[in-house]
Parts: structure tokens; C-alpha cells; sequence
């Protein structure tokens, strides 16, 4: 009786069809160029000579190289089947009409997204090295850096919740909701009420869910019950049954603003399993930051962004309505200076990875990271191996309990390298590690939504705070040098001593990395 449940949920769930739809254009794709190949001679020569020519663009694309190794390897591999996928999976002219309305957007407003020529001196001044991690930011992402802004620091989704309640409830002008993921429980309804309450007092309440995200979350076309209840609701990049690269380009930012000077951002989704009211692989561990003050209007410039993005809007939202001062006339406390920016992944500039390269070459002291998965390319390898090498200390700190078990693995065939160069990496035994957090040399961090893995760097829409000399980089920090103590330290013995089957997975698994 429980099996025959277990089918007929699979085959009612939204997912199984979009599978199955999938799977049979791949099918019907492959099935075309297979009987091409076999039609002559002449045909198969002809697909070959093509695979070739598809390697060699491949390998002149400014790609990471990573992803040549791959695509080469699976193309000339596998040709017929190789090529199918990858004329599927490359660039499409719907990912390149996105980008071209964000870079609308970014040029239309880059008047209100100006760096304060004081504030940029005065960072000048304190420390040229953190000014020009600062002004890389602001020239490839658009988001200047902002003084008059406090931060408060929360190393578990559990202390974060009843803040953002708080602040929901005082919420007078608009709030707006940018999450990868919604899933109804505790968390969410406690949110919906207060939503539903604020757009019966007036207010401007605005949600964007991915819909990946929230694929086996919330129920198909989950935006018209929102929109029923007064919230303006979009879903970002629908998922269709249909084979495109755009599929796999995700919005995995989280934002709650609150009229305009009120933020939240980190790695909590709104979720039961992120605040522990239910429980998935054991204790789960993540951060978030609140940011009060004038920096919060580079999230909420991202937000109105990605809302005129997805909804097309020709008329474009004015931003100028829902800057801080139009909201709070007072001025603001300042601790330090903050800077949220966001990653996309169709402009070719790998904004995520660059800031984390940034940090972990100029440190002097120490590194300290927190990820849930660790999928790097060279880069970010040399960068840290060099760091320890160079005499930094580098700690990362990793899952103990995985939710994704292929990942853990190929998490895990990363260590040895970084353990051999003096980089030390510990696992969080209590359950699943979802924070992504950097804090270095007491003065820089970063906290947000970025993994160190090539879906987050280099596939999905992303958001993270740099954050310089604020009283929250002793908060990182002080929290990772706590959560050691629930921590196992990996060894080289370990990595060394695992039986030539997993090893063999493991190396399979690096070569195609980038596809996962």
C-alpha cells in the first residue's frame, strides 16, 4: 500500500512531467542526429567534422576552463550525443535578452547608484586595498559602497525569524520578497499573515519565487493565489518542460526589504527546516545579516531590477520613490562601510568568485569560510593553497550531514589538495551547514547567498554584503571560532584511507563538475 502511494504521488507531482517532457525531447533530439549519423557515410563524417568544429569554438569561448574540460570531453567522447546536449544547453537569445534589460535597467538608474565622493576617500584613505575590492564591485556589479548603514549579525535562521517578524509588523510603506525558496509551514504562514494584513492597511507588497525553488514547494501557479490576496506576485524564469540553458539559470537571491532602509539577506530561505521548526539532516546551521540604513538601497535597487526584468514591464518602476530618505528623514547611525551588490550569471563577469578571490589574496592574517559545498574550479584552488602557503590562515568549514549526498562526495575530493598546501577544513557534525559567509583579518566579510560552487559562481542569480570594518565582522568571526567546537577537523589519513571505489566516483564526478 505505501509503494503504490509513493507512485501515485510521483506520478501527480508537477515535477514528473516536467522530467518525462524533458527526457523525451532529449530522446526525440538524439534519436534525429543518430539516424542522421547512420543515414550514410558521408552524414557521420559530416557530424563529426561538425563536433570538431563545435570544440574548437568551445575552447576560444571566454568560459571557465573548467567548463571546456567538460563539454570537450563529453563531445568528443560521446559526438552525436555530446553535441545534442550542448547545442540544447548553449547560449540562448532568451538569456541574452535578460541580460540586455538588466543592463537597461542598471543604465537607466545609475544615476541613483552613484559611489559618495567623501565616502570613497575617506575608504581611500583607511585602506586602499579594501577601497579597490570596493570600487571592483561597484564597476562590474553597479552597487556603490554606503556609509550611514548598521548591520546585526545572526548565526542561526532561529534568531534571525522573530527579528524579521518584528520588523514585518512595523513595516508603514512597502515590503518587498525575493526568495529561491517558499515552502508553507511555520516560517511562511507566519509571514503570509503579516502580508495580508499590510495590503489590507495599503501597502505596497511586492514577491518574486523562483520557480525551480519552489518546484516541490508550493503548488503549480502559486502566484494567483498571492495575487487573490492583494500581493503583487511574479515567478522568476517559469519552469517549462522545455530544453533551454535558461532553465538552468536560477534566481537563488533572498531579500526582505522594508521601506527602503530595512534589509535582510543571507543564506535562509523561507522555510521551516532554515529556523529548525522541522527537521532535515540534523541541526541546520545558517547565517543572515539585517542591514539598517542608507546601503539598504542597493537591495532594494536589485530588487526593483529583477521585478521590472520579470515582468516585462516597458513603463519600468521609478525607482526614485523608494529610496531610504523618501521613507525615514532622519539620518542614519553608520558603523563602517557596507556594500550589497549581486552576481549574474549572463554578463560574463564572475562578480561572486572575484570578491571571494579578492579577499583571499589580500589577506594577511586569516580566512575563515563557511560553504555548503565546495565545488571550485583552479582558481579559487590556487587562491587558496597560495593563501596557505604564503603562511594565511585558511579555514573552511563544510557540512557534516549532506543534503546532497553526489555533492558531499565531490565536496570531499577537494580536500586533499587544500589539506596538503596547510589549509585546515572542518565538518559541522550536528546536522547540515547552509551558511556561506568569508571574514577576514578582522576587518572584511561577506555574508549572503553565494556558495563556492559553479551553480552559485557561475549559473545563478546571486547577492552577498561586503561589509568593512563593521562591528559584524567580530560577529562572523566569533561564531565560526564557536561553531569549531561542534566540528570534526579533516586529516589527510581520512582523504588518504577511502577504498579505491568512492576515489574512482570521486574523480569522475571532478571531470564533469561544472555539469552538476
Amino acid at each position: 500500500m505505501m509503494i503504490l502511494k509513493k507512485i501515485a504521488k510521483l506520478l501527480f507531482n508537477r515535477i514528473f512531467y516536467v522530467v518525462f517532457a524533458m527526457a523525451v525531447q532529449l530522446g526525440w533530439l538524439l534519436t534525429i542526429f543518430l539516424r542522421l549519423a547512420g543515414y550514410s557515410r558521408y552524414m557521420s563524417i559530416a557530424l563529426d567534422a561538425i563536433s570538431i568544429l563545435v570544440v574548437l569554438v568551445i575552447v576560444n569561448r571566454k568560459i571557465n576552463p573548467s567548463y571546456k574540460l567538460a563539454w570537450t570531453m563529453l563531445i568528443l567522447c560521446l559526438p552525436v550525443f555530446g553535441l545534442v546536449l550542448y547545442l540544447v544547453f548553449g547560449r540562448s537569445r532568451i538569456a541574452a535578452y535578460m541580460q540586455e534589460r538588466f543592463n537597461d535597467m542598471l543604465a537607466k538608474s545609475s544615476n541613483l547608484l552613484q559611489t559618495e565622493p567623501d565616502l570613497h576617500e575617506q575608504l581611500r584613505m583607511e585602506d586602499a586595498s579594501a577601497c579597490n575590492q570596493s570600487d571592483y564591485i561597484y564597476r562590474n556589479s553597479g552597487y556603490p559602497a554606503h556609509g550611514n548603514t548598521t548591520a546585526e549579525y545572526f548565526q542561526v535562521g532561529d534568531d534571525m525569524f522573530p527579528v524579521l517578524v518584528k520588523e514585518l509588523e512595523q513595516a508603514q510603506h512597502y515590503i518587498f520578497i525575493e526568495y529561491f525558496i517558499i515552502h508553507d509551514g511555520v516560517m511562511w504562514r507566519t509571514i503570509l499573515d503579516i502580508l495580508e494584513k499590510k495590503v489590507k492597511e495599503g501597502l505596497d507588497v511586492r514577491l518574486i519565487y523562483d520557480d525551480m525553488g519552489c518546484l516541490t514547494t508550493l503548488p503549480h501557479k502559486y502566484y494567483e493565489t498571492m495575487r487573490a490576496k492583494g500581493i503583487k506576485c511574479q515567478v522568476f524564469n517559469p519552469f517549462r518542460p522545455i530544453l533551454n540553458i535558461i532553465q538552468n539559470n536560477r534566481d537563488h537571491r533572498k531579500f526582505c526589504i522594508i521601506d527602503g532602509y530595512v534589509g535582510f539577506t543571507g543564506g535562509v530561505n523561507l522555510a521551516d527546516e532554515y529556523i529548525n521548526q522541522k527537521e532535515r539532516f540534523g541541526h541546520w546551521k545558517d547565517t543572515a545579516v539585517m542591514l539598517k540604513g542608507e546601503a539598504v538601497w542597493n537591495m532594494t535597487a536589485m530588487f526593483l531590477h529583477m521585478w521590472n526584468v520579470v515582468t516585462n514591464n516597458l513603463q519600468d518602476t521609478s525607482l526614485e520613490e523608494y529610496m531610504p530618505h523618501v521613507w525615514h528623514p532622519e539620518a542614519f547611525e553608520g558603523d563602517g562601510f557596507i556594500q550589497p551588490f549581486c552576481d549574474s550569471p549572463l554578463d560574463n563577469e564572475t562578480v561572486g568568485e572575484n570578491v571571494y578571490l579578492n579577499i583571499i589574496n589580500r589577506a594577511r592574517d586569516y580566512v575563515y569560510i563557511c560553504t555548503p559545498y565546495l565545488v571550485i574550479d583552479n582558481e579559487m584552488m590556487t587562491a587558496l593553497c597560495l593563501a596557505a602557503k604564503s603562511g594565511v590562515d585558511v579555514r573552511l568549514m563544510t557540512p557534516g550531514i549532506p543534503d546532497k549526498k553526489l555533492v558531499f562526495l565531490l565536496t570531499q575530493s577537494y580536500y586533499e589538495q587544500l589539506l596538503e598546501a596547510g589549509v585546515k577544513i572542518y565538518e559541522y557534525q550536528p546536522g547540515f551547514l547552509h551558511a556561506k559567509s568569508f571574514v577576514c583579518d578582522d576587518e572584511i566579510g561577506v555574508v549572503g547567498t553565494i556558495n563556492l560552487d559553479y551553480r552559485s559562481l557561475y549559473l545563478h542569480f546571486e547577492d552577498g554584503v561586503w561589509i568593512y570594518r563593521n562591528k559584524v565582522i567580530g560577529d562572523i568571526k566569533k561564531d565560526f571560532t564557536d561553531t569549531l567546537d561542534y566540528c570534526n577537523p579533516v586529516t589527510l589519513e581520512f582523504c588518504r584511507g577511502r577504498n579505491i571505489a568512492v576515489r574512482a566516483m570521486q574523480s569522475i564526478l571532478r571531470l564533469f563538475a561544472p555539469m552538476l
